[in-house]
C-alpha cells in the first residue's frame, strides 16, 4: 500500500525537529454544491531543522514519531 503525500505550508517550527504544516483541500459538498475549503495542521518530523515558516512543503506517512508525529517533511 503506498503512503500519502500531501502538500502544505510551515507555520510553526519552534519545537527541535518538528514543524507543523497546514494542509487545506477544497471540495464540492454533495448537496448544496457550493466549493469548500478545509484544513488541518499536521505534526511533521524534520530531521535537520531546515524549513521555516512560510515554507512550502510535501509531507508523507511515516512511523510514529511520538504521539501526535506520524508524518516527515520530505522535500519543498
Amino acid at each position: 500500500m503506498s503512503k500519502k503525500i500531501l502538500s502544505g505550508k510551515v507555520i510553526k517550527d519552534q519545537n527541535s525537529k518538528t514543524v507543523v504544516v497546514l494542509v487545506k483541500r477544497k471540495y464540492m459538498h454533495s448537496f448544496f454544491k457550493k466549493v469548500i475549503t478545509s484544513s488541518k495542521k499536521y505534526h511533521a518530523h524534520d530531521e535537520k531543522n531546515k524549513y521555516k515558516v512560510g515554507d512550502n512543503v510535501n509531507i508523507i506517512e511515516s512511523k510514529p514519531y511520538s504521539k501526535k508525529k506520524t508524518w516527515e517533511v520530505i522535500s519543498n
